[in-house]
């Protein structure tokens, strides 16, 4: 069809041409009498002349319109077979519009459903008027379909492209349906009060803050159509349809900050842990789902929302404060006895840490041989000498002998063959499966226990049979020392003072000397509980310290730092050399002791394919909330993330991309704005 309107268009062209030529030839003749023209011609031959030439055009548009009429008849024809007989009843019935096009997406005919409601789109390109439809020329296969809304209708439309044919179903009703039941979907949520127990002390439940904060959460259920059920003291379920989700995190789930802002007056502030289920039918599924939200909210700090949406990655809101210590030596002994029970259970302990072992994640593992030995257990501590830090390294050479290494450590390749389904597997100091110092053991083992003072990243080790994790720890030397003074177990657990020395040295390390935000008075006790033991301060101290090529790296990476945001500061090593992950630990620590910094970012080389970055703050701003979103994590105070491959400017450009969408979110309220003073 498209191409015989073509040649009608160039025959009416040619005509009107033919028409102009000889009007103008007959005028120059006749008025400037040319041959005596005016004589020869007279007014009857020009009469004559015109009514020919009318007839002539009259029947070249009567021929045009019998075409093009012949033409439609075909084209309905052509319609006809590609959707079977009865057309006029199938359009009806099923609401479907026809349009058919040419090769360059005219459109050549609709039928009448295009006509009944108004859609005038003949003779124009169909691609221009709905630009969503190029998806399906782009395809050519006829399989897919688009959406488009046409005078506040939708429509699915699919491409018959052979035919040129176009399919419109009228899908207005499903799409209501559709979005009717999604906002009525359920949602599932579980609500608990943070250091509930340590504010509310005894039967005293009527605490002003307390009453504040319940108040405040009843408030938010009713303005958001959350029906919201007491479970025990602290914690409360949620149920809402999804309408009301989206409401929820459109506000951000602004009842976090309402609730930490009115008890942060008080000597041990409230904060709140929710964890959210949702998209999948089955509500108890939902609360499963909610439950192990929550737990991850919990062990994260608390103060922050874990939503989980089925067969998706979990996504985390809030987390603007730091966890607060607890001091509940009943609950450590029930932990540390936990322990040890499954240790006696076992047939062989292996003992291990994180990959490039820290003097924390070392220490640790060494107050687990503690532990193992008093319970005369076959234990080992898994160490890639390659694969641990200088510092530590050296503490490990020179504080045992030959004869003690063998009986001390084992390397992760013959660990392997150690392994059985009665062996017992301890993580510390990390819970992230691809970061331990033998992934491979993760793997094999029947029986894991994880033990970390870092808040819980979304990867985790699977299904582990013991799991402490304290992000308001200190260390990890921390919690095992907690675990060897408070077990119940009978005479107590011997610490030989070497061992005890390693671990005050992790202390040291992590708490920065007793001066990080997350030191408390946990972090002392358990000090004193090592020096009990015969840890050596000065000695632990040697352990840590730098020698110079160390400190000149450490000055160097100071020396070029940045300030893109107030408060923030961001240093670039030299990217022709490698570094020590320690040593881009301390130049992160280094600018934190300079005055008006609160949160410093320091990345380098630490091979030629990996690129380290060590984040670290004074407590007002959460790098493990901002490093998470980088592919790292760790403590409110101090974490880290690490880069495949080698190009430091596009490390960068991360980080401040980060820093730029959600610096704000991690900011705890007590920062300065950009433009005040501290």
């Amino acid at each position: 069809m498209g191409k015989t309107i073509k040649r009608i268009k160039t025959v009416a062209f040619i005509i009107i041409l033919l028409e102009i030529i000889f009007g103008a030839a007959f005028s120059i003749l006749y008025f400037n009498n040319f041959f005596e023209f005016q004589t020869k011609v007279t007014p009857f031959y020009i009469a004559l002349v015109s009514i020919a030439i009318l007839v002539i055009n009259c029947l070249f548009v009567w021929i045009v319109i019998l075409l093009l009429s012949s033409l439609r008849q075909k084209t309905d024809l052509r319609a006809a077979e590609v959707i079977g007989g009865d057309i006029q009843e199938a359009y009806n019935f099923a609401m479907i519009g026809l349009a058919i096009t040419d090769d360059k997406n005219v459109v050549l005919w609709t039928n009448d459903l295009f006509k009944a409601r108004h859609i005038e789109i003949m003779d124009m390109d169909i691609i221009a008027w709905q630009p969503e439809l190029t998806a399906l020329r782009e395809v050519n296969n006829g399989e897919q379909s688009v959406k488009v809304v046409v005078n506040s209708r939708t429509y699915a439309v699919k491409l018959l492209p052979e035919a040129g044919l176009w399919i419109f179903k009228d899908i207005t009703d499903y799409e209501q349906i559709f979005n009717y039941s999604k906002e009525q979907a359920p949602v599932v949520g579980i609500l608990a009060i943070d250091n509930y127990d340590d504010v509310v002390r005894g039967d005293d439940d009527f605490n002003d803050v307390v009453t504040k904060v319940k108040n405040d959460i009843f408030g938010y259920a009713k303005d958001y159509g959350i029906l919201l059920r007491r479970l025990k003291d602290d914690s409360y379920s949620m149920l809402c349809n999804y309408a009301s989700f989206t409401r929820m995190l459109e506000d951000k789930f602004s009842i976090i900050d309402k609730v930490r802002g009115e008890s942060t007056r008080g000597e041990i502030p409230l904060t709140l842990s929710i964890g959210i289920a949702h998209d999948f039918p089955d509500v108890n599924k939902l609360n499963d789902l909610a439950n192990d939200a929550l737990d991850i909210a919990m062990s994260r700090g608390g103060d922050q929302v874990v939503v989980s949406a089925y067969g998706q990655e979990m996504k985390f809101y809030g987390g603007k404060s730091e966890a607060q210590e607890k001091r509940n030596r009943v609950k450590t002994r029930v932990l540390a006895d936990s322990l040890i029970s499954l240790i006696n259970a076992s047939e062989r302990v292996l003992i291990m840490g994180h990959a490039m072992m820290d003097m924390d994640a070392f220490g640790a593992c060494l107050g687990m041989k503690a532990i193992c030995a008093r319970l005369k257990k076959n234990s080992f501590v898994v160490v890639d000498l390659k694969n641990t830090e200088a510092k530590t390294r050296a503490a490990l050479t020179s504080s045992f002998s030959k004869d003690e290494l063998e009986k001390l450590i084992v390397s992760s390749k013959d660990a392997e063959d150690l392994i059985n389904g009665n062996t017992l597997l301890v993580v510390v100091d990390v819970h992230i499966p691809n970061m331990v110092m033998a992934p491979k053991l993760v793997d094999k083992a029947a029986k894991i226990v994880v033990i970390d003072h870092h808040r819980r990243a979304e990867e985790y080790i699977d299904s582990p049979v013991f799991n402490h994790i304290d992000p308001a720890a200190s260390s990890t030397c921390e919690l095992i020392s907690e675990f060897i003074r408070f077990s119940s177990i009978n005479p107590r657990i011997e610490l030989p003072s070497t061992y005890a020395t390693i671990m005050l040295s992790g202390i040291f390390l992590d708490s920065a000397y007793f001066k990080s935000r997350n030191t408390g008075i946990r972090t002392f006790e358990a000090a004193t509980i090592l020096k009990e033991y015969g840890a050596d301060n000065s000695l632990a101290d040697d352990f840590l310290k730098d020698d110079y090529e160390e400190h000149k790296e450490v000055s160097e990476i100071t020396s070029n730092l940045e300030t893109p945001f107030y408060g923030v500061v961001i240093a670039t090593a030299n990217p022709d050399r490698l570094y020590d992950h320690a040593t881009i630990a301390k130049a992160a620590n280094m600018c934190l002791t300079y005055k008006g910094v609160h949160a410093s970012f320091v990345f380098g080389k630490v091979s030629q394919r990996e690129i380290r970055l060590s984040a670290r703050s004074d407590g007002t701003i959460n790098v493990s909330l901002l490093t998470e979103k980088l592919g790292g994590g760790g403590h409110f105070t101090s974490a880290a993330a690490t880069f495949n491959g080698n190009d430091m400017k596009v490390v960068k450009q991360k980080i401040l991309m980060v820093l730029e969408s959600s610096l704000t979110e991690a900011t705890n309220a007590g920062l300065p704005k950009n433009n005040e003073e501290d």
